[in-house]
């Protein structure tokens, strides 16, 4: 029997230091889940897998490099979910996964597909800085994801750490 005090390793490559990787998602129906995610975003499938507590897949973007961020979605099979008890949680009202795209029209384009595709939970506005031009869009499962241009995430990185 393994002994995770003592076991080496799995894995060779790992941080130098502590690193935020992904968040995670338990989701309804996880095929739908990735082809939402493909088509409003441009995360990219990194990996899906199943086991005998369900299905899981990583989405993220290839070019991360050394700092890699995952967005993970876990379906479980009945009876084999940890978190039965509660009901599926949805990040909503405010709480949001936030995508900065490079133009402004960028914005306006998701939003009008998902107004298309009935998952336009607020349509392109611009709010104050630091906020930025922004729409937001509930995923299947009613998680809201913010799509925003000038929020000026990569300038303030700059200015503060280079």
């Amino acid at each position: 029997m393994s002994d995770p005090t003592t076991d080496p390793p799995i894995h060779d490559l790992r941080p130098t230091s502590s690193r935020w990787t992904h968040v995670a998602l338990r989701v309804s129906d996880i095929e739908a889940t990735i082809a939402w995610y493909q088509r409003f975003t441009a995360l990219e499938l990194l990996d899906k897998r199943e086991d005998d507590d369900g299905y899981g897949a990583w989405l993220g973007h290839s070019e991360t490099g050394e700092f890699p961020f995952v967005l993970v979605l876990a379906q479980f099979f009945e009876g084999h979910d940890p978190f039965a008890a509660t009901p599926l949680a949805k990040m909503a009202p405010f709480n949001h996964i936030g995508i900065e795209l490079p133009e402004k029209t960028d914005v306006d384009e998701i939003a009008a597909r998902a107004a298309v595709d009935g998952c336009l939970a607020m349509p392109a506005q611009q709010m104050p800085d630091p906020i930025g031009y922004i729409c937001m869009l509930e995923d299947p499962d009613g998680n809201l994801v913010e799509f925003s241009f000038d929020q000026g995430v990569y300038a303030k990185v700059r200015e503060v750490w280079g």
